[in-house]
């Protein structure tokens, strides 16, 4: 057979939306987690008691008083999404107490628990994040093996301009604004930087949030990477730490969006979501919210990291009971699950995962 009589390659990869059909998707691995570095762009988000600890912490493997419930969490997780006839597809374990470096500067691993942090999907294309930790350089070799195999498959994969990450990235003496303050970063226009969970996804629009890892060079690369046939929205974000949209701004289903009355101002969202319908979280519950203050990088609103999986069924965690309740009320089929020790490895459902094919078209759900 000659290449040019080969039958052409259907990508596997295909996921242009958060609510389409769900066929399958990336589960991280909690295999080998390292607490990560103490550098200024990891701890600016954290309490000042909190960058204390975990100075003295990091490089360390997360204790097993932390690893075994999240462990137990994550298999119940995975079991489910079996059950709901997803594939499920896991990265390779990797020593992340490893050292490694550039000729500018030196750090360990952290872990290859959220995939939706340094890989994007746009529709057939798998996009390699340049992420702003250091700690966090090498993450995305965890999933070459499956990179390679939707590549030769037929998705197209694709990496963001790998950063340099010296001390000209990042504001000196850096401090988090107070609420009566202009809202700063911790991050220059230096270079291109951008975690893809910064992101969210609607067919041709996207929403971000600028934030503590995701500077305007970063937004602005990939605005000009996908081209005119997508739109790219800021969401304004009253978190004085931010960092990643999905607690923030979650699309749910064509027309409906989640949003977090503490961070987004309602009345000032972009104009294509006029004809939405804004669906306002609701206060997350004490006890967790108390818990997730203490061991969550995400904070408390982690109550909104749901996982859809189609317009209907959503994957909701067990213990957040105001949301479950609040998505019934909107006409949501809240499916609950276990995941609440998992918020000191980065996240929840929708951090933990990463959408490979969701059965659906490009389309356009903006006015």
């Amino acid at each position: 057979m000659t290449l040019d009589s080969a039958e052409p390659l259907v990508s596997p990869v295909n996921s242009h939306n958060e609510w389409d059909p769900l066929e399958e998707i990336i589960v991280g691995r909690l295999d080998g987690a390292t607490i990560p570095s103490s550098h200024p762009v990891v701890t600016c988000n954290i309490p000042p008691w909190a960058a204390r600890l975990q100075g003295l912490a990091a490089g360390f493997e997360y204790p097993n008083v932390l690893i075994e419930p999240a462990q137990e969490e994550l298999d119940q997780f995975i079991d489910l999404l079996r059950s709901l006839e997803v594939t499920v597809r896991r990265p390779d374990t990797v020593k992340n107490k490893e050292t490694f470096g550039t000729p500018d500067w030196s750090s360990h691993g952290f872990c290859n628990a959220c995939p939706r942090d340094s890989l994007l999907v746009i529709g057939d294309e798998i996009i390699e994040t340049p992420m702003a930790w250091p700690c966090r350089y090498f993450e995305t070799h965890s999933y070459r093996a499956l990179l390679k195999d939707y590549f030769r498959r037929g998705a197209r994969w694709t990496a963001a301009p790998r950063p340099q990450l010296t001390d000209a990235l990042f504001e000196d003496d850096f401090s988090l604004p107070e609420a009566d303050e202009p809202m700063r970063y911790i991050l220059t226009e230096f270079e291109p930087v951008f975690d893809a969970a910064d992101f969210v996804r609607a067919g041709r629009d996207l929403f971000v949030t600028r934030s503590n890892v995701t500077n305007r060079m970063g937004i602005d690369w990939l605005r000009r990477h996908l081209g005119p046939g997508y739109r790219i929205h800021e969401i304004e974000s009253r978190c004085r730490a931010p960092m990643h949209i999905d607690t923030t701004f979650m699309p749910l289903a064509p027309g409906k969006v989640l949003v977090n009355p503490e961070y987004v101002d309602v009345d000032h969202l972009p104009d294509v979501l006029n004809s939405w319908d804004v669906l306002v979280a609701p206060e997350p519950n004490p006890i967790d919210a108390r818990l997730l203050k203490l061991t969550s990088m995400c904070g408390r609103w982690l109550s909104m990291n749901v996982l859809m999986i189609d317009e209907k069924r959503v994957i909701a965690e067990r213990h957040h009971t105001n949301m479950l309740r609040a998505l019934e009320g909107w006409g949501f089929e809240p499916i609950p699950c276990d995941l609440l020790h998992y918020a000191p490895f980065g996240g929840s459902f929708h951090c933990a995962t990463l959408d490979i094919r969701r059965r659906g078209t490009l389309e356009s759900y903006g006015q």
